[in-house]
């Protein structure tokens, strides 16, 4: 099987890159059941896309898979961790050490794909000097006092809504380039800096929206490239233009 690596002028399209994750996580479950090969049709169905999207998305990552033959899921869920750069740990420091930060960290959210907490914060007296999963709990503001060998890749910020904007602020000026927001507050932030929204109650209202409407939506005839995705994300980014 011959593999031809994406250059590094290859762009991916932010849709696509959404998508990845989905495959992959169909394609672990598939590896899980002991499925040598599998299909693009077959990969498309699981993720509710179609096949030509599925084939076009993993065209962007090399030129592997059988004609006839189908795709080894071992073999496409590396491309996928390489493409997604999850082949390697990339540091990261949550802060906001409240309900939602503790879960996340007691979770398997980080540890299970290329990901390592490496630093936590707060500024409740009662939490900052706590050890959870091995890992400090320091005061909020040392962020702007890190070592630049301590400067997170990524910086997950789990504040109350009024604190997130000044938590922002403060890992973008120490060099964090790339924040994920469970705060619900729309933050300011460079166009240089990577930027994601995680925020259930725009999730519940999407659910309600396809809620009201399923009987519309049960006999809507819609293309099938128009389907709702299996999984999405709410956020935006530098480029926030999906294609």
């Amino acid at each position: 099987m011959s593999v031809e690596h994406p250059t590094p002028s290859k762009r991916i399209p932010e849709a696509t890159v959404l998508r990845l994750p989905v495959y992959q996580r169909i394609l672990a479950e598939l590896v899980r059941n002991n499925v040598a090969t599998v299909s693009s049709e077959q990969l498309a169905s699981l993720a509710r896309v179609n096949a030509a999207k599925v084939r076009k998305d993993l065209s962007l990552l090399g030129s592997f898979g059988t004609r006839g033959s189908g795709y080894d899921p071992d073999f496409l869920i590396a491309q996928i961790d390489r493409a997604l750069g999850v082949d390697h740990n990339w540091p990261v420091a949550v802060v906001g050490i409240g309900n939602l930060g503790r879960a996340l960290m007691n979770s398997q959210v980080f540890v299970s794909r290329g990901f390592q907490v490496t630093s936590l914060f707060d500024v409740d007296p009662a939490v900052v000097g706590q050890v959870i999963k091995e890992v400090p709990v320091r005061h909020m503001d040392e962020i702007a006092t890190l070592e630049e060998a301590e400067v997170p890749a990524i910086g997950v910020i789990t504040t109350p809504g009024w604190a997130a904007q000044q938590v922002a602020d403060l890992l973008i000026g120490v060099g964090v380039t790339s924040l994920l927001n469970f705060a619900p507050r729309v933050l300011t932030v460079p166009t240089r800096v990577h930027l994601r929204y995680v925020d259930l109650s725009i999730e519940l209202q999407v659910l309600g929206f396809y809620r009201a409407h399923q009987d519309s939506l049960d006999h809507d005839d819609a293309a099938e490239s128009d389907r709702v995705p299996l999984i999405r994300s709410v956020g935006l980014s530098a480029s926030p233009d999906l294609v």
